[in-house]
């Protein structure tokens, strides 16, 4: 967990309707897997066959915009709407589970494809226990 998505939300001075540390935690991740993502789309962006990993970097971007857009919609809750949040997790839900599913492809030859793809298992997982949480 990072040193400030906690704070923050502590410091959020009206009631949220989630558990602080779980929404914390579900934020930090979806940072995260943005982050490798991004990294990894790089990665392969630099590999001499480039022309084979052209899905996995789509893939990659595709989940790092969304990751960090679900990151920015859960780090704000005045005037909440749980439809548009729980929207938003199905959607990294979906971009995370089809971006780990094609580095998976790749982790064998490609290190950044296999810690790439973990960070979007544990996102999924993530995003998958918040909008559990909401319901």
């Amino acid at each position: 967990m990072t040193n400030v998505t906690m704070p923050m939300l502590e410091t959020y001075p009206a009631e949220i309707n989630l558990d602080r540390r779980q929404l914390a935690s579900a934020i930090d991740t979806l940072i995260a897997c943005s982050e490798a993502c991004t990294a990894c789309a790089d990665a392969c962006l630099s590999e001499p066959m480039i022309a084979e990993l052209a899905k996995c970097i789509r893939t990659n971007l595709d989940c790092a915009d969304i990751c960090s857009a679900t990151a920015r919609v859960l780090s704000r809750h005045t005037g909440y709407d749980a439809n548009i949040s729980r929207t938003m997790l199905q959607a990294c839900i979906m971009a995370c589970r089809a971006c780990a599913d094609e580095c998976e492809r790749h982790a064998d030859m490609h290190e950044h494809c296999r810690i790439c793809a973990q960070a979007c298992r544990d996102c999924e997982n993530a995003c998958q226990q918040l909008l559990s949480a909401m319901k």
